[in-house]
């Protein structure tokens, strides 16, 4: 045999027709440094960015391979955390378009993020039940809180207290105190799934949306804490053992799991509800960034919208009705004391402002209120529809404008037809409401027309009309230059499913369900009313059959007409005579897609048992069946000029095979649900698919050869890091059981890491050894004899080895790093040790060291502490680590000292508070490091 077939690679050169997945959520995003014009929205992997003035996209933060599931914009505005599928969380820069930071942490999908006040912080909730708390400044995990038993449904930081709170499909609602990472209070008092929550009222108030029409309101009071000793280790503070819940009665919806009565930091309790309009389950539940308005809204398309008082309005409102019981109190008698107990409903604290309709499901919003009392509120709607609203709070009665609807991009439904034009530049998509005509090169949407639900559809020769075939039976035939429908014929008495071109390009074929494949040829007809002729078509013969016709196509010469039938077989007729010439039968379920090569010589016919199967077409003889996909095999189409063919399949793939050899040569994977049809460009370069997903997605051939082994290789390769990621967790010592845990996970990047470390060190212990070697020889030469330099060190720069492993240690990312050293075997550890101490001495890197450091003393304590060859390891770290940290800190102390002298300068030079951000910022970083030097000195 000689050299293996070369193929051409295939690969995504776009994804379009997509305006929003109805999987993510909308976020409001600063476009062109206008805070809300922007609309952020899932986008299958990617996320696109609106311009909602425009109608235009201007952004794409290009994901991977994992759906968008949510998206969080930070404070400050420049960054978007988005959450995904796989349960990690990428942070992007608006402003570059570039993802700096990765979290990996969650083992399923993300289902809720929040920053901090300050953006320093970010938690995420996730379908695997746990919260895990990020550091984005250091870019690593802090903790993992485990507590829930279903999803994470949201996550709420309090801006004034450490605290956190969570609410989940568990029914829970759960109160974390941050300092000590643990569970200290529960509310059980909710009967079904807590879907949304949201704190109002100066975080004086709780919101939660459930799986009814009821917003349970719940007051919070704070209660002092006693001043706890900062020194005091962590392990003596009571955790308190946590009481199982009595039943939980009907009538008693307050209840709560305290855990631990010495950790009380807040009570909580039901004060009432607001009832919705909705009958169903909450979908969204949010206030916008002010904390003034309250909007939520179900599996509905109304988004209901509520006005919270503030503290001043809420006084006023009280001394208004305190005046009045006091005239009522008056008038009723004067000699009695008027009541002095006037208090507002909940009603009254909280009011309705208006619903919003909107055209379709409403599947998210987010809104922004302007100084002005402007409140703007975008919602994405479930059929690939970003709308969004103004509504003048100011007025008499607020009601809702639309301000502006992107929906040119895409269909509101799946596309179930595609068809490129004879010059490789238009495509056609084609679903239940609407044919698109779209440029290839641009892919803008250059026309939509209305049509009934299509199924089948092709550009008539000259590309200046197209034909489609409908759900209901119909032909529609339209006219791209006016964009018009031009005539409707009722073709079949039931779904015309196939439509194909006949080769001499003078007329077509179709098969309905009715049993019946007809004819069709084109011709120019004359209205009364016109004086041009317009094209037209006419039905020239019916073939009548047993079975509905699925699938039509004629040979290249049109000598014969290839038919599949419900029975599953596939018949092959003479086109002149009509006379059956073969029946092609094997296949199990019936044939759904079929095309004939273009020389004629074989058929590949693709069916619902998953199977391929490929035919010679002169004796009806079965070559070979592949199977080809996980689920039924929805379209077939022959390259042109080759034996090759793709299929798109029911299992979100798109296949390409070799007819010849019958190989499969590569997946073109992309797509996240069922691909339902496909369209090669008639030249080959090209090939657009759609799916349930609702985008449409274009590859391109390349260049560069594809080499079967190769591809083999890389799979298998894919195979085992995805393998090796599913892998359990090592448990860290002292974390077998409890409410918190390590944040990250497992990875195939935390085990290469990890690897490279070990092959530092052990490039470090050779060259040691090598380096003894070469001493004993110069002694015993009694002269310097040349040393060979290693290439590793000496592409560094001629480093020494031990610098080398500190190169290898500083390039591990920071998120990374505790995962890193969990797989690291313990072997290599007390190298490590002696490394430490040697760079920490020279003052290199402390930071990271000591993170570092901390780690591997906790996860090997008990090793380590045993092992008598480390005690003197440890002493010498203890000093040389207490003294380092000591100098950092007042490096950092004079560093402030000196940046509070500048501030001082420059805002007595301005009058103005210039820094007032930064220092907030600052000030947690600062916090945060006095935290880790305690810790450093308590363990050491």
């Amino acid at each position: 045999m000689g050299l293996s077939r070369q193929y051409l690679r295939y690969v995504p050169a776009a994804l379009f027709g997509l305006v929003g997945s109805a999987g993510g959520n909308a976020a409001m995003v600063a476009v062109g440094g206008e805070r809300g014009r922007g609309v952020a929205v899932a986008a299958c992997e990617h996320v696109f960015v609106w311009d909602a003035r425009k109608g235009e996209k201007v952004l794409i933060l290009k994901g991977l391979k994992q759906e968008v599931r949510f998206l969080c914009p930070s404070p400050d505005g420049l960054h978007l955390a988005v959450g995904y599928e796989d349960g990690s969380i990428r942070i992007f820069n608006l402003l570059s378009g570039e993802a700096n930071v990765t979290f990996n942490g969650h083992k399923a999908a993300v289902t809720a993020m929040q920053y901090d006040q300050l953006g320093g912080r970010l938690v995420s909730g996730s379908k695997d039940t746990d919260v895990i708390v990020w550091d984005v400044i250091n870019e690593s995990g802090l903790y993992r809180l485990k507590g829930h038993k279903d999803a994470v449904t949201q996550v709420l930081f309090l801006k004034e207290k450490n605290l956190l709170v969570t609410s989940g499909k568990d029914t829970l609602v759960k109160w974390w105190d941050l300092d000590t990472q643990h569970c200290f209070k529960t509310l059980v008092g909710h009967r079904t799934e807590v879907w949304g929550m949201a704190l109002i009222s100066e975080e004086k108030r709780l919101i939660t949306g459930t799986a009814d029409s009821e917003l349970r309101v719940w007051d919070i009071s704070y209660i002092q804490e006693e001043v706890k000793d900062p020194d005091e280790p962590e392990s003596k503070k009571s955790k308190g053992s946590s009481p199982v819940a009595e039943k939980n009665t009907e009538e008693d919806e307050t209840l709560e799991l305290d855990e631990g009565p010495e950790e009380r930091l807040l009570k909580c309790s039901k004060v009432g509800s607001i009832m919705r309009e909705g009958r169903d389950r909450v979908v969204t539940l949010a206030t916008d960034r002010t904390g003034k308005i309250l909007a939520c809204h179900g599996t509905d398309a109304v988004l209901e919208v509520f006005s919270i008082l503030s503290q001043e309005e809420v006084q006023k409102k009280l001394e208004k009705k305190m005046k009045k019981a006091k005239k009522k109190a008056k008038q009723k008698s004067e000699e009695e004391e008027p009541e002095g107990n006037v208090e507002l409903s909940l009603q009254e604290e909280i009011q309705r402002v208006t619903n919003i309709k909107a055209s379709a499901k409403i599947k998210s919003f987010d809104m922004i209120l302007s100084p002005k009392g402007e409140l703007k509120v975008v919602l994405l709607l479930q059929n690939n529809i970003i709308e969004s609203y103004v509504l003048n709070l100011s007025a008499q009665v607020p009601q809702a404008v639309r301000a502006s609807k992107i929906s040119i991009g895409g269909h509101r439904s799946d596309v179930r037809t595609l068809a490129f034009s004879s010059d490789n530049i238009a495509i056609l998509s084609a679903s239940a409401e609407s044919v698109k005509i779209w440029n290839r090169s641009t892919l803008q949407c250059i026309r939509t027309m209305d049509c009934e639900y299509a199924l089948c559809s092709f550009f008539v020769p000259g590309d200046r009309q197209v034909i489609v075939g409908t759900k209901t039976g119909k032909l529609q035939l339209y006219d791209l230059a006016s964009g018009s429908l031009m005539e409707t014929l009722n073709a079949h008495d039931g779904a015309v499913w196939s439509i194909a071109l006949s080769p001499d390009q003078r007329g077509f074929v179709t098969g309905g369900a009715d049993k019946c494949v007809k004819f069709w040829e084109f011709e120019l007809v004359k209205d009364e009313s016109s004086v041009q002729k317009r094209l037209s078509m006419k039905e020239v013969r019916i073939l009548q059959l047993d079975e509905d016709v699925l699938c039509v196509r004629y040979s290249p010469n049109q000598k014969l007409l290839a038919v599949s039938l419900l029975d599953c077989t596939v018949k092959i007729f003479y086109t002149d005579t009509l006379k059956f010439f073969l029946s092609l039968y094997g296949h199990k379920l019936p044939v759904l897609c079929m095309d004939i090569s273009y020389d004629g010589a074989l058929i590949a016919t693709g069916s619902a048992d998953r199977n391929v199967k490929i035919w010679g077409l002169d004796f009806g003889d079965c070559h070979r069946s592949l199977f080809a996909h996980d689920d039924s095999v929805m379209y077939l189409q022959f390259v042109a000029k080759s034996h090759l063919f793709f299929t798109a399949g029911k299992d979100n793939k798109i296949k390409q095979w070799d007819a010849d050899k019958f190989e499969h040569i590569q997946t073109l994977e992309g797509h996240h649900q069922e691909v339902w049809c496909l369209a090669l460009s008639p030249n080959g370069d090209y090939v657009v698919s759609a799916s349930h997903d609702k985008s449409l997605r274009l590859w391109e051939r390349t260049r560069e050869p594809l080499v079967l082994e190769e591809e083999r290789e890389m799979q298998r390769e894919a195979e085992y890091e995805e393998s090796v990621a599913k892998e359990d967790q090592p448990v860290v010592a002292g974390e077998t059981q409890g409410e918190t845990g390590l944040a990250g996970k497992k990875t195939i990047e935390t085990i290469k890491a990890a690897e490279r470390i070990m092959e530092a060190i052990e490039l470090y212990r050779e060259e040691m050894a090598k380096l003894k070697e070469h001493k004993a020889i110069c002694k015993a030469a009694g002269k310097e004899v040349p040393y060979p330099v290693n290439p590793i060190l000496r592409a560094y720069g001629n480093i020494t080895p031990s610098e080398y492993v500190l190169e290898v240690f500083k390039k591990v990312k920071s998120s990374e790093l505790e995962e890193s050293l969990l797989v690291l075997p313990f072997s290599y550890v007390p190298d490590l040790l002696r490394l430490f101490n040697e760079y920490i001495r020279l003052g290199a890197e402390v930071e990271l060291l000591c993170r570092a450091l901390l780690f591997l003393l906790k996860i090997h304590f008990g090793q380590i502490t045993t092992n008598q060859m480390l005690v003197t390891v440890i002493e010498n770290l203890k000093k040389t680590t207490i003294s380092r940290v000591s100098e950092a800190r007042d490096v950092l102390g004079f560093n402030m000292a000196g940046l509070q002298h500048l501030k001082r300068e420059i805002e007595a030079k301005d009058e103005v508070m210039f820094f007032a951000d930064a220092t907030d910022r600052f000030e947690e970083k600062k916090r945060k490091r006095k935290k880790k030097e305690k810790m450093i000195l308590a363990v050491v």
